[in-house]
């Protein structure tokens, strides 16, 4: 298994996949506009191990939801106690600011704000603080990553390809292909449980497995607070 390493220039590893060569991918779901409690059943049902990026307004249900969510209506949100569920199933909650800006237009103070406190609101309502920040629409300077070494966020995670409606993954690299150590990125849309069922099929199907997005991260040198107990915990990694 490879390393993880901050490139030239940066003060924490920006990550967009895993450098394993195993057939392992790792599944994130971001934002929390539409609640589906069928999803949390089956993350229980089948262990399913996920990562999580909760964003405050989605989750609380502030301002102007994303239009793509139902249509620009939120759908269960408003709390955080569907967050708590997950967690209690052994989910990472992680950090992806409060209101869900482009940080590429926000100053170093700005962008502060956003990123400790929404590590702040995940530990208040989680009662774990997260490890890792999400940038929204993966958008990012290197006074991110300042604050958010300074916010005790020790990596910036990316991804590799998205998850679409129905299940359908978008390819970010040329043969449209899944590989070993992809980060896939949903988000916490309508129908969430039936489109995920399709999507673990579609990776069963093409010989890969699900990781613990975490449990790799420490295997490949990433320096992240012990874990908590929970789904895929003991995964073996390689």
């Amino acid at each position: 298994m490879g390393r993880v390493r901050a490139q030239a220039g940066e003060v924490v590893p920006v990550i967009s996949s895993i450098p394993t060569r195993r057939k392992v991918v790792f599944l994130t779901i971001d934002d929390g506009w539409e609640q589906d409690p069928g999803f949390v059943r089956l993350v229980r049902d089948r262990a399913v191990p996920i990562t999580v990026f909760a964003m405050r307004d989605a989750v609380e249900a502030r301002g102007v939801p994303d239009p793509g969510a139902a249509g620009g209506r939120y759908v269960g949100a408003g709390k955080w106690s569907y967050f708590r569920e997950l967690r209690d199933l052994g989910v990472p909650v992680e950090a992806h600011t409060l209101t869900h800006p482009n940080l590429w237009n926000l100053g170093s103070r700005a962008q502060r704000k956003e990123i400790c406190g929404s590590a702040g609101v995940v530990a208040r309502e989680i009662g774990r603080r997260p490890v890792l920040f999400r940038p929204p629409f993966g958008n990012y300077t290197g006074t991110t990553l300042r604050a958010a070494k300074s916010c005790g966020l020790p990596a910036v995670l990316l991804w590799t390809a998205t998850v679409q409606p129905g299940g359908k993954i978008s390819y970010q690299t040329p043969d449209k292909r899944l590989h070993p150590g992809d980060i896939l990125l949903l988000h916490f849309r309508a129908h969430l449980a039936r489109d995920f069922e399709i999507l673990l099929d579609k990776i069963e199907r093409r010989g890969f497995e699900l990781g613990n997005l975490e449990a790799y991260l420490r295997a490949a040198g990433v320096r992240l607070p012990a874990p908590p107990g929970g789904v895929g915990g003991n995964q073996p990694v390689g």
